[in-house]
């Protein structure tokens, strides 16, 4: 069951995802604030931070996309939702707002069709689109189905005395809790008592700390069994008689609906991957252990850096995750590889033979350079918005000694020609970066003045002595099939490319969930 998707969700859900097949929802998808979304990779020490990419672009142009989906909306057999969805646009007009609207509506839709009867969706979003998606959800699911407006304050004191901002700082977002119908997974969440509650219970026996609290509503076989236990007593000037109520059999404070107990993945927080809108692990456990059981499935449509299903997994849930961008997809299989050891999951949707890299490279030539660096385990470099990359499509780092840290220039060709004078800008392209290794990945195989022109270049020579080709052809065949790598020493295994996530430690319950 465990997979991740690659590619538009609307067309994943509508072609993979079953109908009532899934238990839980929880969608972050991008708020429409019409900002972009830097991917700053972390460099070692001695190497300029200029691997930064645009993850992805959250901004929604009214155009032909968003008046074909306007289009379905008003054909699909949710009457409640064409109406809205038509009231919207004569209120709005056709504008960025309402394209990123037509899009959600069009895709909650299909959520809630793949939703199980006993199913919950969570929607998390910010002030700039939450009161027009509440409106929308409200008529793809009925307002009748509304539980709550869950209110997490992320973060406190973000606003800076400099600011010239004449508003309140914004250190909240809100997650809109929605059910399928009137029997739906519940489970009652608490949070821990603090120190000034437990300083109430000032006595002590062999059983424990506990407190006389007075019994108001009682049967008279308890009211037997405690007195017999003497854990009954009678205040002189008591309406009640009272009983030992106990420290360690209390629950908790019962969850309500403001979460400002779990604060945002700070720059050094330990769970920190380096992803833009990274939500913290403690927020998705929260949501999952509420609203699902071990054994059913989970479903996060825009799965970013993969913490709803990274805490899927870790909570014993089957999991669904899906993503438009390889980039994203990438991340959150080396995230699980690193977290789960022999964790088994199915990719779709990435290419899976020289016919698929083919096919993507035509697609998209950014998302097919993303997919070849992930084949080399290189850091992507430069963006769509980028401009010219100057010959370099990815980074490596490695370290084969105690010094400092080298680098090795990936550059990836998805063409169907490739030549000679390619060759000769890689090498170029190491002079000018000082690279120690050149990688040339390409789609189709290399011609023999290319394979000549590699080994004149000559050899790496580390520090132990080992020869390494300085010119490396790799060919996305041979990547697939595993059958060829890039060579070189590298003392830290990858470690200065990417964060690794945290080796997960099996538990025999959920400790500390509640």
């Amino acid at each position: 069951m465990n997979k991740l998707y690659f590619g538009d969700n609307l067309n994943i859900l509508r072609d993979h995802i079953p109908s009532e097949s899934v238990d839980l929802i929880y969608l972050d998808p991008p708020f429409n604030s019409k900002r972009d979304y830097n991917l700053l990779f972390k460099t070692p020490k001695g190497h300029s931070s200029d691997a930064q990419i645009t993850a992805f672009e959250d901004s929604w142009h009214w155009g032909e996309q968003a008046e074909r989906e306007f289009s379905e909306l008003l054909r699909q057999p949710n009457t409640d939702v064409a109406e809205m969805i038509r009231a919207l646009r004569s209120f709005l007009g056709e504008n960025d707002m309402m394209a990123y609207l037509v899009m959600m509506a069009n895709r909650l839709l299909e959520l809630h069709r793949v939703l199980k009867s006993t199913g919950s969706l969570y929607l998390h979003c910010d002030a700039s689109a939450s009161h027009y998606l509440k409106i929308v959800l409200d008529a793809v699911f009925g307002k009748q189905f509304f539980r709550n407006e869950i209110i997490w304050q992320r973060t406190t004191n973000t606003g800076s005395s400099k600011s010239i901002a004449r508003k309140f700082s914004a250190d909240t977002d809100t997650i809109l809790y929605y059910t399928k119908s009137d029997e739906y997974t519940f489970n009652k969440l608490y949070r821990e008592y603090g120190d000034t509650y437990f300083a109430r219970f000032k006595y002590e026996d062999e059983r424990g700390k506990y407190r006389w609290q007075a019994l108001k509503t009682f049967s008279k076989e308890r009211y037997d069994d405690w007195n017999a236990k003497g854990m009954i007593r009678q205040g002189a000037n008591a309406k009640y008689p009272e009983f030992k109520q106990y420290a360690d059999e209390l629950k908790g404070v019962s969850m309500n609906n403001l979460w400002n107990d779990i604060n945002h993945v700070n720059p050094m927080a330990d769970e920190k991957l380096h992803y833009p809108t990274q939500k913290p692990l403690a927020l998705l456990e929260r949501i999952i252990s509420a609203s699902s059981n071990e054994g059913d499935v989970v479903l996060d449509p825009f799965c970013g850096c993969g913490t709803a299903v990274h805490a899927a997994q870790k909570l014993k849930r089957n999991w669904i995750g899906i993503d438009i961008t390889h980039l994203a997809i990438s991340h959150i299989e080396k995230r699980l590889r690193d977290a789960f050891t022999g964790i088994e999951f199915d990719v779709e949707g990435t290419p899976k033979d020289l016919e698929g890299a083919a096919n993507l490279a035509l697609r998209d030539k950014y998302q097919f350079q993303w997919w070849a660096c992930s084949l080399v385990n290189a850091q992507p470099y430069g963006g769509k918005k980028k401009g010219a990359d100057g010959g370099i499509d990815g980074t490596i780092y490695f370290q084969d000694d105690a010094s400092d840290s080298k680098k090795i220039i990936v550059s990836v060709k998805g063409g169907d020609n490739v030549n000679v004078g390619m060759i000769r800008d890689l090498k170029g392209v190491l002079e000018r970066e000082r690279a120690e290794i050149g990688i040339f990945v390409t789609l189709v195989p290399p011609t023999a003045p290319m394979q000549v022109e590699a080994t004149a270049a000559g050899f790496y020579t580390n520090p132990h002595g080992e020869q390494f080709p300085k010119i490396q052809i790799l060919t996305i065949e041979e990547l697939l099939h595993k059958t060829k790598r890039p060579e070189f020493h590298d003392l830290g295994d990858g470690s200065l490319n990417f964060k690794k996530a945290q080796r997960e430690k099996r538990k025999t319950g959920q400790e500390g969930m509640f």
